[in-house]
């Protein structure tokens, strides 16, 4: 088109009109543009797609080794919707300590539920602490930090820890019950934890605790053998 305006620079009245009626100079500054942007989108759903396969993993029932780093980073990716700022409130900020783990045996996508479980309820802390408090912005961030080690040579451990209200001791010691929620109703099930403890005492043969304290926030520490025994129980 711009080539056709140069050697002909004056068109016809009947292709003048046209020109204006689809304003040509707009469309020409905008293609490039909005094909760019569809090209931002493109490759936004091809992560998000590339993160959904990952977290769940389905084509991987079976045990096996697996880097944690990568299931942890596609459930951030699913949960980004929730993490980013909102019209009333500020963005979650996610510090990523990550250590030097190896691969480790597991059901991969069971333990990327259990790490979905528990920065979900790290979520609802954060905004929880937001909508009771409305501390100003320079004074209180939410957080969410993610920390993994390698214990030993023989125990990866994953701890997810938030800035929230806190837990108070007495609900601690249920927040593994089935059923049990400080949830209003119609917001939530109460098994989620429930199911996360059992996935990983029952499936991956480790340990699930909370650390928390009213006001200081909560820390949830996931710990599993780098390599499970033979007697490990098939996924249900």
């Amino acid at each position: 088109m711009q080539l056709y305006q140069q050697h002909s620079p004056h068109p016809n009245a009947t292709l003048e009109a046209e020109l204006k009626s689809i304003d040509l100079d707009f469309l020409k500054d905008d293609l490039p543009k909005l094909l760019s942007s569809m090209k931002v989108g493109a490759d936004r759903i091809q992560k998000i797609v590339l993160s959904l396969r990952n977290f769940s993993r389905m084509d991987e029932a079976e045990m096996k080794e697996v880097n944690l780093h990568d299931g942890i980073d596609s459930t951030l990716m699913i949960l980004q919707n929730r993490l980013k700022a909102k019209s009333d409130r500020v963005g979650i900020q996610v510090i990523k300590n990550y250590g030097d783990l190896p691969e480790i045996e597991c059901y991969p996508g069971q333990l990327n539920q259990v790490v979905m479980n528990i920065l979900t309820n790290a979520i609802d802390a954060l905004e929880e602490r937001l909508k009771q408090h409305q501390e100003p912005d320079n004074f209180y961030t939410p957080t969410i930090t993610i920390q993994t080690e390698l214990l030993g040579n023989n125990q990866a451990q994953i701890a997810i820890s938030d800035n929230g209200l806190g837990i108070p001791e007495t609900i601690q010691r249920r927040l593994f019950d089935p059923f049990f929620t400080t949830k209003p109703i119609g917001k939530g099930t109460g098994m989620g934890l429930s199911i996360s403890y059992q996935i990983i005492t029952d499936k991956h043969h480790g340990k699930l605790v909370c650390h928390s304290h009213p006001n200081q926030g909560s820390q949830f520490t996931i710990t599993i053998p780098r390599f499970q025994p033979e007697t490990a129980n098939a996924p249900s």
